[in-house]
């Protein structure tokens, strides 16, 4: 697997991934606003793509996995992370993070991201809140539902 910051020929391949998850997180795909910020996040070189070797070699846009992160001091955030589901389970989401912390964060601080609340349906089946602990982070506050109305809460990871 290779990990590299995003281009602009990735772009589909991140609404291919936001496709997949929007019975969880509701509507991105055709919502303008979505794509502005995945558009800035690639010109901002804050977006980070995982892709197979194969896939690199043909520069086809199919994508692993896929991040959009925020680097302001002193809390960064991962704004969007998304594994493409065939691809859940074998690392790829630890690797983006491992090469954002590489990239972008900055000590002393907190990493922090939205995932969602104990209590909806997508925090097991995603494994998004056990994924996240493993990496360190650990439940914080609450945050406002997401726009399927489903519960949200902040994750969070002292960088020092």
């Amino acid at each position: 697997m290779i990990v590299r910051r995003a281009q602009q020929r990735d772009f589909p391949g991140f609404l291919s991934l936001a496709a997949e998850v929007e019975h969880w997180f509701g509507p991105m795909v055709d919502e303008p606003g979505f794509h502005s910020a995945v558009e800035r996040h690639i010109r901002r070189s804050t977006a980070l793509v995982a892709v197979s070797p194969e896939a690199e070699a043909v520069a086809r846009a199919g994508l692993l996995g896929g991040m959009l992160f925020d680097r302001r001091t002193p809390v960064q955030h991962i704004d969007w992370l998304v594994v493409s589901a065939h691809a859940r389970g074998r690392g790829v989401g630890r690797a983006l993070v491992a090469e954002a912390v590489r990239r972008f964060v900055q000590a002393p601080g907190a990493l922090e991201v939205v995932t969602f609340g104990a209590d909806h349906p997508g925090a097991v089946a995603s494994g998004g809140r056990v994924f996240y602990e493993r990496l360190g982070f650990s439940p914080a506050e609450a945050r406002e539902p997401g726009p399927e109305g489903g519960s949200r809460q902040v994750y969070r990871r002292t960088v020092s």
